[in-house]
């Protein structure tokens, strides 16, 4: 059976039959506060869909970024009185932590956009030659209009990527861009922030143009696998994908996944609302087996409310598997319903059907990341 999955692109579940070497790139933290269960979620669900492609015979190469000169960072440092790059540092070793806690595999790499000004730069230089951007006010901008397929990637109405723009960080009323969608590719710093050289004037980078240069830099011009939240689908990959194939001239992305939110409350979480469970705190006093079936318990297209109640009702299932030791049942089963877009609760319910029948099911619980024998 070949292995489905939702782009988000193409708005349906596609066949995906990659090469030997597959390349995946899922954006990163910016590194202010500490990881909830909203960024867990999202890097479980690339954990498990690197380990069935792994199971599959496939190498795996899954980048997952460090945005560590960006406006929020730069905030919670002027507010804590601190340099930006120390405040990044201890929050990355403590993201960092809690992702080994929580037993997913290790980045291929995992880069910061600090690192890659000068590829930055040379993104932009090309973005102007060619027409797709302009300067105006000591910033850059890239000019929508210049790319016809901007919006094929979200599909929003232009009314909806305005609200989108505006409410996650753009500015729709700045006087110096020549359309209010475009966005920034370089910008003056404030006295307080970062600075780089460039031909455009002292300054830094935009958000999107990061991405681009590291994705590219790592992984090369054309990327089986991107994604991250869907809050990300616009303006953040939108725009990554309108620069990135305006200076390659190729496909940027073969595969758009996104992964839905989680709720509390109510609202998705966010560090903007607080309402956030950290997943340091569950780590404290419950096993990362549990907190993984907990959110596997979950499709990860699904938007859910967090209840405390799967966390229960995950340590008790957790206990039933332990119960046969070792074994393959479900595997079959198991490996099906992960082909078929990562189907992770029908995964856990078919390792389910098979301790009722009192077999064991450490093969087919590995796949899903959880250990059955100590």
């Amino acid at each position: 059976m070949t292995m489905r999955l939702f782009d988000t692109a193409r708005n349906t579940v596609v066949p995906f039959a990659p090469g030997p070497v597959v390349t995946l790139y899922t954006c990163g933290i910016t590194p202010y506060d500490a990881a909830h269960l909203g960024h867990v979620e999202t890097y479980l669900t690339y954990d498990i869909l690197q380990r069935r492609l792994r199971d599959l015979g496939h190498e795996t190469r899954c980048v997952r970024n460090v945005t560590d000169v960006d406006d929020d960072l730069l905030r919670k440092a002027r507010e804590l009185g601190v340099h930006y790059l120390d405040l990044a540092a201890e929050e990355t070793l403590r993201f960092d932590a809690n992702m080994a806690a929580m037993n997913l595999l290790p980045s291929y790499s995992e880069p910061r956009a600090t690192s890659a000004i000068s590829e930055i730069l040379k993104l932009i230089g090309v973005l102007l030659e060619r027409g797709h951007a302009y300067a105006a006010g000591g910033a850059v901008y890239f000019a929508v209009d210049s790319y016809p397929a901007y919006g094929e990637v979200s599909h929003y109405d232009r009314e909806t990527m305005l609200r989108l723009s505006q409410e996650r960080g753009g500015n729709n009323l700045d006087p110096n861009k020549r359309n209010p969608l475009d966005f920034i590719l370089w910008q003056p710093s404030l006295p307080d922030e970062p600075s780089w050289e460039s031909r455009w004037g002292a300054g830094r980078p935009g958000w999107h143009i990061e991405c681009s240069a590291l994705a590219m830099r790592e992984l090369g011009e054309t990327i089986d696998v991107h994604g991250g939240g869907s809050d990300l689908i616009f303006p953040h990959h939108e725009c990554e994908a309108a620069q990135s194939e305006c200076v390659t001239g190729v496909p940027f992305v073969r595969l758009w996944m996104h992964v839905a939110m989680v709720r509390l409350d109510g609202e998705k979480m966010s560090k903007s609302l607080g309402n956030l469970v950290f997943v340091g705190d569950l780590l404290a006093s419950h096993e990362s087996d549990a907190i993984r079936l907990a959110l596997l318990s979950q499709h990860y297209r699904s938007s859910f409310e967090w209840d405390h109640q799967f966390l229960l009702d995950a340590e008790s299932r957790l206990a039933r598997w332990r119960s046969f030791g070792s074994g393959e049942g479900a595997l079959d089963e198991v490996r099906e319903r992960l082909d078929d877009d990562l189907d992770t609760p029908g995964a856990i319910m078919a390792i389910d059907r098979a301790v009722a029948q009192g077999q064991g099911v450490a093969c087919a619980a590995a796949l899903l990341g959880v250990t059955i024998l100590s």
